[in-house]
Order: C-alpha cells, then sequence, then structure tokens
C-alpha cells in the first residue's frame, strides 16, 4: 500500500486537534442512543457510497466503532474497500490517473537499490546457495519487485539461490495487475494451501500470492528477505487520549444516613486528599455519523479538506474506558508514561506489532519457533515518526488531493504515520536473534546507496536524449528533497538483521558490504 507525497499531515477536526471539545460529550451521547426519529430521518439520507451505508447501519445498531475498525472495513471492507474493489473498473489507485504516486513508479532506480540492498546483505551473510525467499507485504502493482528482480538477475548466483517469491496481497485486482507484470500477460496459476503460484518472467522463479504472510510456513532452513514499502501507514489504528476518570460511586454509609460511618482507612484519607493525583485512564477515540445536515462550518473542517461535501462520519471521544483503552495502551512504557498527563493523544497500531513479530520470528527465530542460526533481512520504508509517538495523523487522500479521511468511505485512501519505534520496540522483544538499525531518513539512505551515481548512468545511456535525462534528474532528486514535506525528509527506512552484537552495520545504514 502506498502513499502520497506529502509531508505528515495532522488531522485536524474542528479547525485543530479535536477542538470542539465543548459538543464532544453531546456528540457521544446523540452517536451512542438513536431515537425514532433520527433513525427515520438517516434512513432517507443519501449516501455516498454502499459502504457509507453499512457503516451508518452498523453504528445505528451498536453505537461508535474504534477507529481501527472504521478503517479496516474502509480499507479491506467486502462492502466496497477502497483495495478490495470500490475503485472503478479501468482504474487503480497508483499513478496519475489514480489517488497517488509511489516511490518506485517514480524512478526505477529506486526499485534498483532496494534489490541493491539484498544483494548486499546476501553477501555478508556468506552468499546461501539456496532457501532464499523475497517476500513483500502490500505489493500495490508490483513495480517495486518487477525492478529488484530485474536488478538481481544481473548477480546470477544470487539469482539461483532464490526458491520463490512471495507476494503478500489481500487485493484480487491487485493480484492481477502483479501477476501481469511479472509472470507476463494471461500468465497460467495453479492453487495450493499457500496460495496461487505462477512462474515469474525473471528466470523462471516461482511466484506466489498469499493473503497473508502467515500462509507462508516458517522454515528455519530458509533465508528470508522481507520488504515493507508504504505498506505499514495503510495498518488500522486505536487511537487514545488520557482523561480523569470518574470519581468512584460513594459508599451505601454515605448515601444511607441510617449507617454509621465506621473509620477511614489511611489509603482513603491519602485519596481525598488536596494533593492527591487525579485518577486518570485512557479513553478511546471513536467514529459516528455527522448530524445529518451538517456543514463543514458546523464540523469545522480545515480548508484543505472542504473540496468535497460535509463528511458523512466525525470522531467523537468515548465517555468511559473501553476494551480496547484498558488493554491496548498499556502494552508499552512508551504510552503509560504519557497516561498521566491530561489531555495526552497516542496512536497504537496492533497490526504492525503482528507484522513485527512476524519479521523478528522468520529472521531470527523466536520461542515457540527456535532458528539456531538466524538469517535474513527486513528492510521497511514508510512515512512516519523516528522516536516519538505518533499523533493526530489520520489523512484521506482522492485524486492527489487531501480530503477528509471520514468522507466516501471506500473510495478515499486512508494512511498514518508509521511508529517506527514501537516496530523496533516488538521486533527485539520477540526475538533475541535480531537487531534493528535506523531509522534514518530515506535521503540518507538513498544517497549512501548511490542513487545520484545511478541516476547520472541513466542519463548518459544511449537513447536518452536531453528531455528524458531532465526526466530521470528530476525524478531523483524528487526522491531525495530533504524540503519540510520532501520524501527525502518525511520517509524513514528501518532494517531487522540477524544479530551480530553490532559488529557490522549494513550498507544504507552507515556500513558496508562484508564479504
Amino acid at each position: 500500500m502506498m502513499r502520497p507525497l506529502t509531508a505528515r499531515p495532522v488531522l485536524a477536526l474542528a479547525g485543530a486537534r479535536w477542538a470542539h471539545r465543548s459538543r464532544l460529550s453531546a456528540s457521544i451521547a446523540a452517536a451512542r442512543s438513536f431515537s425514532f426519529t433520527s433513525q427515520r430521518r438517516e434512513t432517507e439520507r443519501q449516501w455516498s457510497t454502499p459502504l457509507a451505508k453499512q457503516l451508518f447501519e452498523a453504528i445505528s445498531t451498536t453505537g461508535p466503532v474504534p477507529l481501527a475498525s472504521y478503517m479496516r472495513m474502509c480499507l479491506t471492507g467486502d462492502v466496497g474497500g477502497y483495495y478490495t474493489g470500490a475503485i472503478a473498473e479501468g482504474r487503480d489507485q497508483f499513478g496519475t490517473k489514480g489517488d497517488f504516486v509511489t516511490s518506485p513508479e517514480i524512478s526505477q532506480v529506486f526499485g534498483e537499490l532496494i534489490g541493491i540492498w539484498f544483494i548486499a546483505e546476501w553477501i555478508s551473510q556468506g552468499r546461501p546457495k539456496k532457501g532464499v525467499q523475497l517476500i513483500e507485504v502490500g505489493p500495490g502493482r508490483g513495480t517495486l519487485m518487477d525492478d529488484m528482480l530485474r536488478t538481481i538477475q544481473r548477480f546470477p548466483a544470487m539469482a539461483e539461490s532464490i526458491d520463490a517469491v512471495y507476494m503478500v496481497e489481500a487485493s484480487r485486482e491487485l493480484r492481477e495487475a502483479q501477476k501481469t507484470l511479472l509472470c507476463g500477460p494471461g500468465a497460467r496459476s495453479t492453487e495450493s494451501k499457500v496460495g496461487s503460484h505462477s512462474t515469474g518472467k525473471h528466470n523462471g522463479q516461482p511466484i506466489v500470492w498469499t493473503d497473508t504472510i502467515k500462509s507462508i510456513p516458517y522454515d528455519t532452513e530458509k533465508v528470508p528477505f522481507i520488504v515493507a514499502h508504504e505498506f505499514f501507514d495503510a495498518l488500522p489504528i486505536h487511537s487514545f487520549e488520557s482523561a480523569k476518570a470518574d470519581p468512584p460511586s460513594p459508599p451505601p454509609s454515605a448515601a444511607d444516613p441510617s449507617v454509621a460511618p465506621g473509620p477511614r482507612s489511611s489509603n482513603a484519607q491519602a485519596s481525598s486528599g488536596k494533593d492527591a493525583q487525579p485518577t486518570m485512564e485512557w479513553r478511546e477515540m471513536m467514529v459516528s455519523p455527522t448530524p445529518p445536515g451538517a456543514t463543514h462550518a458546523d464540523l469545522g473542517t480545515p480548508k484543505s479538506e472542504q473540496n468535497e461535501p460535509p463528511p458523512e462520519f466525525q470522531l467523537v471521544l468515548s465517555p468511559g474506558t473501553t476494551r480496547h483503552s484498558r488493554v491496548v495502551p498499556e502494552i508499552s512504557p512508551r504510552y503509560r508514561a504519557l497516561k498521566q498527563t491530561p489531555g495526552s493523544v497516542i496512536e497504537v497500531c496492533p497490526d504492525a506489532s503482528i507484522f513485527a513479530t512476524d519479521f523478528a520470528t522468520r529472521i531470527g527465530g523466536s520461542r515457540q519457533h527456535p532458528k539456531s542460526s538466524p538469517s535474513g533481512a527486513a528492510l521497511i520504508l514508510d512515512y512516519g515518526t523516528s522516536d516519538t509517538v505518533p499523533i493526530n495523523s489520520l489523512r484521506g487522500i482522492r485524486q492527489h488531493k487531501r480530503v477528509s479521511p471520514f468522507s466516501a468511505p471506500g473510495l478515499v485512501d486512508l494512511s498514518v504515520d508509521v511508529d517506527f519505534t514501537a516496530i523496533a520496540e516488538v521486533a527485539t522483544l520477540v526475538s533475541d536473534g535480531v537487531e534493528v538499525h535506523g531509522p534514518v531518513t530515506q535521503a540518507d539512505f538513498l544517497e549512501s546507496m548511490g542513487i545520484r551515481e545511478r541516476a547520472e548512468m541513466l542519463t548518459k545511456a544511449p537513447g536518452v536524449d536531453v528531455a528524458k535525462a531532465e526526466d530521470i534528474s528530476k525524478a531523483w532528486k524528487r526522491l531525495v528533497d530533504r524540503g519540510p514535506s520532501g520524501m527525502g525528509k518525511v520517509y524513514k527506512v528501518l532494517a531487522i538483521l540477524p544479530e551480530n552484537d553490532g559488529r557490522r552495520r549494513p550498507v544504507g545504514f552507515g556500513g558496508d558490504v562484508g564479504a
């Protein structure tokens, strides 16, 4: 899943942060108790998409839903999800005719350098003669893997070591696009328990499509090389805000004058003192429908998102704790440290932890899947935060424009900032056999990999005229732009490698190729 070329914009409901706090309680109450009259008005409402109607019907039954549930339905829902059928026939999500442009689509050099990075790791890990797996999660149209395989073919020894290429893709439409690119038009396929198998046009490698990475068996003898380019930013998040807990109900003696008050415990006396710290709790940001007829002014929609009709849904704060808010923010000391600060907002992505766990286990092993000799590598490229917890990062993009993430569900691409520190934390906790490098900025990574030199070679290739050379130059410079909104600054790169006591840094992260 690959994203627009913008800086990390901040979602600003009601003009800034969650500024309509004065109306929040009323909104939550309205969302949780739909009267017969409001139900009748809503059923007459014209919804922008079938998914929008389905979301309203679900919320009218259960009450507001977690942001993660909303994102999951919008992106991969059975009824017109963004990646599962909502896009009109003949149009996809990527490129100038879609909603956003990705790095592999901007320049072939990007994919070539990713291929070179894995070749360098293959060399540094002793040039294994067999057992190599290339795994890509969220492969888009397959452009990145196509450029990687074309590059790897120039290193026959590594190309021959590849057992299979795995493409983890849930979208049927994108699978077909990937197969056409990687295997050729009309390529045949067979089915197995793992997934759909075909033969690649590059050296005849087996290419396997799976719905989930869990379908790829764990094998301690394999060398997994995993790439995740703009994948983690499309995983659903939960958003929480720290708030004072409601005071406990008074004991029976306080409510019943006939009951004589007993002696108070020292704890009770301390908790009622003027200097006692208030008890804090995490509350969850939930999604509910906007009132019928609401305008951009009513909702405080940012001007940058007013090029579409008013959004049909909005975020509201839960009036108390939820099953997610009682558990999810407690998984890391980074989140727990913020709990006592009223108004602290955090975004947590449990799915990111699942994938980080999988990557680390395949590379370094785990208690459940021991691996005596760690091998392989994972490269994660995305936009997000280096050392802070993401907040208010949900964004919507449609036809290369910022729109509300709560409008036209299923037709708008949704993405969030990636918490690289959380990924690193999970990977190293799960497996003693891995270490993490980065994140570094995309500009630093690509420049150290030689993007300038490779692009200059392309401009001097036979048949490249002045106009084409200028296009090549503009493309690579766009990838390493360090301006406030530049891809070179906004995008980060993180690597998960076999643990080696810090004796070797990988290329792109301050290291060199080890023989």
